[in-house]
This record gives C-alpha cells, sequence and structure tokens, in this order.
C-alpha cells in the first residue's frame, strides 16, 4: 500500500469512527415557510430535474468521498447501486491514486457497471498543478475515460492540504489550469470545494475561465481538519494535531457561500450546494435558496460501507424527507421549490 492508498483508507476510517463535523451547521439557521394550504397532493409532487443535459430522478448528487484502497471499491459499488435505483448523479473521490497504482482504478470504475444518469470524476487541483503543461489534459482525459464520466471536477482542498504533514499545498497557476482544461476537455468542467466554500470574489476569478459550474463545498459538514487532527493523534503527531484543531471551523458556511456565489453567477451556471446536507430538509433548503442540486456525503458513508440494502433504505429517507418539506412549502416541483421564500437567520 503506498501513501496516497494509505491516507485514503486512514481518511474514510476516521469519517467513520470519529466524531469530524463542524462544531456548527448553519443549515440550521435556514428556515422554509410552513404553507398550512398547499394545494398539492404529496404524491403527486414531481423530484426530477436536470443537470449537464441529464435527466435525474431527483435533485440530488452523492458527493464523491471515496477510491483508491482496497475497501473503496465496495463502497462506491454500493452507492452506484443507489444511485441507479434512485437516478440521482453519483462521484467519486480523487482519482489521483488510479494515475499512480493502475491496478487501483477498479475502485473507481465498479460505477461503470451501473446505469447512472451522472458520473462525476475527480481530481485535486493540488495535483493538477504540478503536473507537465503538456500532459494535463492527457491526464485529465484518462480520469474521465477511467469512469466514463459526464463531467470532471477539479477539486479544490487547500485546507486540508495546508494541515496534513504529507500536503502539498500548492495553488499558484491553479486559474490558468483549469481555463485550459475548460478549453481542451471532451466533457464539462467544475470546480468543487472541499469543506471550506467558494467566496464571492473566488467566484468572480472562476467566472473568468471556461467552467461549466460550482460545487459550493461550504462549512458545517465533515471537516477535513478534524480528519487530520485524528490522523495525527493517531501518529503522535503534536504539531499537526495543533494544526488540525486551530482550524476545525475554518471556512465559509455553505449557506452563506451559496449566497456569495449566487450574487457573481446571477444563475447564469449550475450549482451544487454541499457541505453538511444531513437529509432531504437541508437539501429542500438549499435548493429554495437557489442551488440547482444538492450533494450528500456524509450522511451515506456509514450506510454505504455495510450493504447496498442499507445505502438504499438510507437515500429513500432522504428523498422521502425532501419530498415532505416540498409538500409543506406548496411546491409541486423542483422549479416551484426553487421559487420559495428562504428566511435565514445569521444570528443562530
Amino acid at each position: 500500500m503506498n501513501k496516497t492508498e494509505r491516507r485514503k483508507e486512514e481518511h474514510i476510517t476516521i469519517a467513520l469512527e470519529k466524531n469530524v463535523a463542524a462544531h456548527h451547521n448553519a443549515w440550521d439557521a435556514v428556515f422554509l415557510p410552513h404553507n398550512a394550504l398547499p394545494e398539492v397532493d404529496q404524491h403527486d409532487i414531481d423530484l426530477s430535474t436536470r443537470l449537464f443535459g441529464k435527466n435525474l430522478g431527483a435533485p440530488l448528487l452523492i458527493s464523491g468521498m471515496t477510491g483508491g484502497f482496497a475497501r473503496g471499491k465496495d463502497i462506491n459499488d454500493n452507492l452506484a447501486a443507489t444511485a441507479e435505483k434512485f437516478k440521482i448523479g453519483l462521484g467519486v473521490g480523487s482519482q489521483r491514486a488510479a494515475l499512480e497504482n493502475p491496478k487501483l482504478k477498479a475502485t473507481y470504475d465498479v460505477i461503470t457497471s451501473y446505469s447512472l444518469p451522472l458520473k462525476i470524476a475527480n481530481i485535486g487541483a493540488s495535483q493538477i498543478v504540478l503536473w507537465d503543461k503538456k500532459k494535463v489534459v492527457e491526464y485529465a482525459q484518462q480520469i474521465i475515460d477511467m469512469i466514463d464520466a459526464d463531467v470532471l471536477a477539479v477539486c479544490l482542498n487547500f485546507l486540508q492540504e495546508a494541515v496534513q504533514p504529507e500536503g502539498e499545498a500548492h495553488a499558484k497557476g491553479c486559474l490558468e489550469t483549469i481555463t485550459m482544461l475548460g478549453n481542451e476537455l471532451s466533457v464539462p468542467l467544475i470546480v468543487k470545494e472541499s469543506g471550506a466554500g467558494i467566496s464571492m470574489s473566488t467566484a468572480q476569478s472562476l467566472m473568468t475561465t471556461p467552467i461549466a459550474g460550482i460545487d459550493i463545498g461550504g462549512a458545517g459538514g465533515t471537516s477535513f481538519a478534524a480528519v487530520e487532527y485524528y490522523r495525527a493523534d493517531m501518529k503522535g503527531d503534536r504539531h499537526n494535531m495543533r494544526m488540525g484543531k486551530t482550524f476545525w471551523d475554518w471556512g465559509i458556511p455553505t449557506p452563506s457561500s451559496l449566497m456569495q456565489v449566487l450574487r457573481v453567477t446571477k444563475a447564469t451556471m449550475p450549482l451544487i450546494a454541499t457541505g453538511g446536507i444531513r437529509n432531504g430538509l437541508d437539501a429542500a433548503k438549499a435548493i429554495a435558496m437557489g442551488a440547482d442540486i444538492a450533494g450528500i456525503a456524509h450522511a451515506m458513508l456509514a450506510p454505504a460501507t455495510r450493504s447496498k440494502e442499507d445505502a438504499m433504505f438510507e437515500l429513500e429517507v432522504i428523498l422521502k424527507e425532501l419530498q415532505t418539506a416540498m409538500f409543506l412549502v406548496g411546491a409541486g416541483s423542483v422549479e416551484e421549490l426553487s421559487c420559495v421564500d428562504v428566511y435565514y437567520d445569521v444570528e443562530n
């Protein structure tokens, strides 16, 4: 097992066994208005939507979490079976490990065994800026082809890179490389944050590139600084334990990040709201605030490590919660939900 593979295994183990959540989830400060006369039958509510030209059964995405180590194959298999059943999108974790070790491709391409409406490939921004400029598009295309992806996500995970001992906090030239990929790739390119959010100024910078969408990835859910705190604790690394603890709650809360990005994009490109989405009610809040779909990750991780049945049960409940929230605000469709007024209490 190489360093990348071992690190991926540690990340999943810690996320399953430790409390790595941010200390505050701002979705608790977002409120939807109760409609006592919804004038719609709950069973008639239509959850279907479109994203990147693909038809989805619901405005949900299982965000990229894993791959690149042995157990990741079973997790991705269970997640793919679930995404197929409910006709929603699925992302995989960073595919760097499979570029380094082709034997690990199976931990990602297992999802190609399923008929999925939307597959999202994944590579870290701190990796692409280190690639030979002549090879960037070639390597990115290999990642896309690995899972027959419909979209490639460049993952901005600089918080995690900055606080982990083997982190690669290389950001210089990132916008230039994103621009190159957006112009050259065979599929749409999106930019995805990993738990620290996108600010208004960052969104303005991204709008100068040919990306096709933004995944907000705000603070409030899994804290990757917390994950690195526990990794450091396992190794007796007091220095990086301190770093993880200090930056545990770093980042822009997802609802705030979503509002900032919307001010810049003005609904001209798809926005995915990930970060602290725990259930269908949180997803409904995100869509009412202006996201096209909501991305859910940690809530699906533990069920997917157990079985397909457990993963399917969890997602079925999440979809029922989403439908119930839509019923209680009187929204018969995703489009109607996006028009519902939202109250965001920034004091709580």
